[in-house]
């Protein structure tokens, strides 16, 4: 990245603001979908806003061993600090979580608009709407026109923020997700007995039928 891209990246993540954050936060086990709008001003006109919106896709959150990004975290020490700092990394791994989160944003899925009207007053129609369909998963964010793409990095660091707690819980209780996936299918075959036999099956694959086994065979036996 050359010097002016530096500053253009610099310049649209500074100058960005998050207006209207989602509700919810993002999945521990899925995909999460947020959809956004990014209101910017032409700089060749007067009172010409562009809108545009999309959506960010967020991954599932990866859990990442410590050891395998210890050149990263070890920059800047020297070299005696760093194999103290190793050694004690080796010994504490077990207790320690990094997660690794993963964004796209789906640019075929954009809308762009060019609004003939003040910066603030197309801001606030797009309030009111987002808050008369419920907030959700959406999102508005005031941005620049270019590199339009950065201003969303507001949003995406604002996501993570606000369920990092969650996804750790979430995740060093289950870190396989397998669990979740059993409840599901539990639920499935409580509410459809032709669901029974995947449910074993899931159970042997996952090798946790023992663990679960009092609780399927009261979901089996006749009442």
């Amino acid at each position: 990245m050359d010097s002016k891209e530096q500053y253009d990246f610099w310049y649209a993540l500074n100058h960005s603001e998050l207006l209207i954050q989602p509700e919810q936060q993002l999945e521990s086990f899925g995909t999460t979908v947020v959809h956004y709008f990014l209101v910017t001003e032409l700089m060749d006109a007067v009172d010409q806003v562009r809108v545009r919106e999309g959506k960010v896709h967020a991954y599932r959150p990866q859990i990442v061993a410590p050891s395998s990004v210890a050149e990263s975290l070890l920059e800047g020490f020297e070299e005696s600090q760093a194999e103290s700092y190793m050694s004690w990394l080796r010994e504490n791994e077990h207790q320690l979580m990094i997660l690794k989160y993963g964004f796209k944003i789906r640019k075929e899925a954009i809308r762009t608009e060019v609004v003939n009207d003040k910066t603030d007053l197309v801001i606030d129609k797009l309030k009111t709407e987002i808050n008369e369909r419920g907030r959700g998963m959406q999102a508005l964010i005031k941005g620049v026109e270019d590199p339009w793409e950065v201003c969303l990095l507001k949003l995406m660091v604002g996501m993570v923020q606000k369920s990092i707690g969650l996804n750790a819980n979430d995740l060093g209780r289950d870190p396989n997700g397998h669990h979740r996936e059993i409840k599901m299918a539990f639920e499935l075959a409580a509410n459809d007995p032709s669901k029974i036999q995947a449910l074993a099956d899931l159970l042997r694959r996952r090798n946790l039928f023992q663990e679960y086994e009092d609780r399927f065979f009261s979901l089996v036996r006749p009442r």
